[in-house]
């Protein structure tokens, strides 16, 4: 159960990261600048996604339990 839990934690974190980067893409392709609300949320939501990605592995790569 554990297992699933930590790749499930990975797994988000990825998603999150993937969805921000979508989002500023999206904003930027629409013509909006580097301080429009879709790019900064969506360096919000990268940079959480990738936080959540680097503690989730940071936690689960010590193999203590």
């Amino acid at each position: 159960m554990k297992d699933a839990y930590a790749v499930s934690q990975r797994v988000l974190g990825a998603l999150l990261c993937l969805v921000g980067v979508a989002m500023v893409v999206a904003t930027l392709a629409a013509g909006g600048g580097p301080l429009a609300l879709g790019s900064l949320v969506g360096v919000l939501f990268a940079a959480l996604g990738a936080a959540r990605l680097w503690i989730a592995v940071r936690a689960g790569g010590g193999g203590a339990g």
